[in-house]
């Protein structure tokens, strides 16, 4: 990867196939790229649907043990240089499947990551989940999470079909607004990685010669 390749997870916790979940996470990608590129990086973009790894996520949550496979998506999250988050909204909170997976995560490996929060519903009326359910979890997680956040009811997608989404508030301008303020943060974020717990432990050497 060069200094100007960005690499970008979009990660899903919509739970049906199709889901307008996960079509939010691939718009707001998108348009993170786009708005990379007119920053003059280039960038790739992956989704991670949750679903596909439930069963794995229970697992971990019971055993402490993820499989090969969750660990890899878990490697991909956590390395990645911006995250886009989304989930449905149940009973005006995060999908339990959602906040399971962020429960595995360690809790000092999104500090400072750029996040983009998304959700979807079927009223406006859960659009604030954003602001008092998931903004406050990813703030204890310590990431730098994008200002705008981005809600998607059943009236937004029917509004864009029929031609009528096209306002100052619609779903395609706050889609794009959100990944710019999320390309500007990936753009300034030096990717370190995963802090290493035993970096600074001495080796077995170092101790044997003291």
């Amino acid at each position: 990867m060069t200094t100007t390749d960005r690499r970008i997870v979009a990660l899903s916790a919509g739970l049906s196939t199709p889901s307008s979940t996960t079509l939010l996470a691939d718009r707001l990608g998108k348009a993170t790229v786009a708005e990379l590129g007119a920053l003059g990086l280039t960038a790739t973009t992956e989704t991670i649907e949750l679903r596909e790894h439930a069963h794995d996520i229970v697992n971990a949550m019971l055993t402490g043990f993820g499989s090969d496979a969750l660990e890899a998506v878990i490697e991909r999250v956590t390395t990645a240089d911006g995250i886009i988050v989304t989930t449905p909204v149940f009973t005006t909170t995060y999908s339990g499947l959602f906040k399971s997976f962020v429960d595995i995560l360690d809790k000092d490996s999104l500090v400072a990551t750029p996040v983009l929060l998304g959700a979807t519903g079927g009223t406006p009326r859960h659009s604030l989940a954003l602001e008092y359910s998931m903004r406050p979890l990813f703030t204890y997680l310590r990431a730098d999470v994008a200002t705008t956040s981005v809600f998607a009811a059943t009236e937004d997608w029917a509004q864009e079909r029929d031609g009528a989404n096209t306002g100052g508030g619609s779903l395609h301008e706050r889609t794009a607004r959100a990944g710019r303020e999320l390309a500007e943060k990936v753009a300034l974020h030096k990717n370190t990685g995963p802090v290493d717990p035993f970096a600074t432990a001495p080796s077995f050497e170092q101790m044997l010669g003291s």
